[in-house]
């Protein structure tokens, strides 16, 4: 790459250069050196205009509908002047092969929208290098004038908390109907809810989606909300049949406003980036620590004295980490 290519990129990205978009998000989640430390000029030139979109995180237990449901919202949002960008988080592609890359297929109406953008999360690598691909690419495409971004956990477990970690809103899809209301849901992912939805409300499911919703009420009433200014509300909505949608939408909106005139969203989206920040270092001392040569050298010795007993695992860390500096000091 020559050295005016950060450049046009970011010129790019700005005149909402479709193409120029995609390419910068590529460097994004190329693993080369080289693209990163282009990828990390590009995120820090663009970022003065980035922090104006909605940030709407989506989870939901397996069968949910939840592709039906964000092209439902998205082609409402698209339709209402909106420009919409549709993000996955998915660590487990790499190993199951996923079906983040039939997203765009699975979103057939909205993936062919002008004013929406797709893009399937990088197959491969650990959640933490996917999640650090996502959160750059949401800020690229709010400087390209995307006002919604939604994040999708595709994979499971630790991936909603990654989610809700960079999100403004955080919407969890339940079903009704299928046996016990609370099984299939943890009690983490309760708690990191902004508003529930119970999706396929319609035809003979309506009545069981009401008294689902009267369950979670229940339940979410009997965990601390995490702001004293929002209660997370149960909403019922069926995504095939465009029903509760814009309620769902209102509520998004609600909490924006509120939270914005409070100064919480504010708040929140700096400790997102601090916390953020702290992760990149850790994540980086942890790789600088092995792949340091005299660390490789030395790390199965101690590793196998550890393990044999002969030595403590505290005085085997306390080696690893300072023994670099007892040698200078020699």
């Amino acid at each position: 790459m020559n050295p005016d290519d950060p450049k046009k990129l970011i010129k790019g990205v700005r005149k909402q250069d479709r193409r120029l978009l995609s390419k910068t998000i590529t460097l994004i989640e190329s693993a080369r050196p080289d693209h990163q430390q282009l990828a990390r000029k590009i995120v820090d030139e663009v970022l003065p205009h980035t922090g104006k979109a909605i940030r709407l995180g989506i989870t939901g237990v397996p069968g949910v509908g939840k592709s039906t449901f964000i092209e439902s919202l998205g082609m409402s949002l698209v339709h209402s002047g909106h420009r919409v960008a549709v993000l996955a988080v998915d660590p487990s592609s790499s190993r199951s092969g996923g079906s983040v890359m039939a997203d765009k297929t699975r979103m057939e109406k909205l993936a062919v929208e002008e004013n929406a953008f797709i893009r399937p999360s990088p197959s491969g690598g650990t959640l933490g290098g996917v999640a650090r691909k996502t959160r750059e690419t949401m800020l690229v495409c709010e400087a390209a004038g995307f006002d919604v971004i939604i994040v999708e956990t595709v994979g499971v477990g630790q991936s909603e908390t990654t989610v809700a970690s960079m999100v403004d809103f955080f919407l969890v899809l339940m079903l009704a109907g299928a046996g016990d209301e609370l099984q299939g849901i943890k009690r983490g992912v309760l708690e990191l809810a902004d508003a529930l939805a119970i999706n396929k409300a319609d035809g003979d499911n309506i009545k069981k989606a009401q008294k689902a919703a009267k369950i979670y009420t229940t339940a979410l009433h009997m965990l601390q909300p995490a702001s004293p200014n929002w209660d997370p509300p149960v909403l019922t909505c069926s995504a095939l049949e465009m029903t509760g949608i814009a309620e769902i939408w209102q509520t998004v909106l609600k909490f924006h406003k509120q939270f914005t005139r409070s100064g919480e969203l504010e708040h929140k989206r700096q400790k997102q980036a601090l916390d953020w920040l702290w992760t990149l270092v850790e994540d980086e001392l942890k790789q600088r620590f092995y792949n340091n040569p005299e660390i490789k050298q030395k790390l199965d010795r101690i590793t196998r004295a550890v393990a044999r007993g002969e030595t403590a695992p505290t005085l085997a860390a306390d080696k690893l980490l300072f023994f670099l500096d007892n040698q200078r000091s020699v």
